[in-house]
């Protein structure tokens, strides 16, 4: 069963057309990359996804039945959504933020249970933020939040995550790690995940598939071997750009020329 289905999706705000009608079909287990130009749609495109945003028209299948059927605590059950930006978290530890991720599942006023806490332990343990567990979370590097951020979405055991930028604010150190980490957790727990990413070349290395936007539009779409290609990279982003294959094997390597 596909991860999402859209037929004829698109988004308008103010009047204008942020996302022209897109026909796509993300397939389960796999790590699919969105990627492109600034205003492009990629944003858009993943808060549709995680029923952040309603379409001006068509249809969103998520798991085989209508993205919009079903409560919102049903959604976050199986859907965990990384925003551009991540929400306040005054006064709170680490751990304590860890465990907002278990929210969906006992509620409001539900008793914290034994399985809770092993998830949130589990969670931090993958994302290796246990050594500071007790710490405040505004204390913390960008890099190191960005991994709190994930460990949430982890506790939240979800089957699929969804991440809008999470590595636009860290050094290209930190983008490295956080992807590498994800990456690995993906394929571990055997997860979906649609992931926005602006560097072609990290997003190359870790995503399974590369969907590319342009004005609203979907204008390239293939595994990353077909995309890294000078005449794909001219389409998508409008500018000259050269392959170099690392002799010792790897993704390809985009650079401007």
């Amino acid at each position: 069963m596909p991860l999402f289905e859209l037929r004829g999706v698109s988004f308008q705000a103010a009047g204008r057309t942020i996302l022209h009608p897109v026909d796509l079909t993300l397939e389960t287990g796999r790590i699919t990359g969105l990627i492109g130009p600034n205003g492009s749609g990629k944003s858009t495109l993943v808060k549709l996804l995680a029923r952040q945003a309603v379409p001006a028209a068509g249809t969103i299948r998520f798991g085989g039945r209508d993205i919009g059927e079903g409560s919102a605590r049903d959604f976050v059950r199986r859907l965990a959504y990384l925003p551009q930006f991540l929400p306040a978290a005054d006064g709170m530890t680490v751990e304590e933020f860890v465990r907002l991720g278990r929210f969906p599942w006992h509620g409001t006023f539900g008793r914290f249970s034994d399985e809770d806490r092993a998830k949130v332990a589990a969670a931090m343990d993958a994302c290796a933020v246990t050594g500071f567990r007790e710490r405040l979370v505004d204390t913390l590097s960008g890099g190191e939040r960005q991994r709190v951020a994930l460990a949430t979405m982890l506790a939240q055991d979800a089957c699929c995550l969804v991440l809008d930028e999470p590595t636009s604010a860290l050094d290209i150190a930190h983008q490295a790690e956080m992807l590498a980490m994800l990456g690995t957790i993906a394929r571990e727990r055997a997860l979906s995940v649609v992931i926005v990413l602006h560097d072609i070349n990290m997003a190359a290395r870790l995503c399974d598939r590369l969907v590319a936007l342009g004005g609203g539009r979907v204008v390239a779409d293939a595994e990353p071997a077909g995309i890294m290609r000078p005449d794909v990279l001219m389409k998508i982003y409008g500018i000259g750009m050269r392959i170099f294959t690392p002799p010792e094997g790897g993704a390809p390597i985009g650079y401007v020329t």
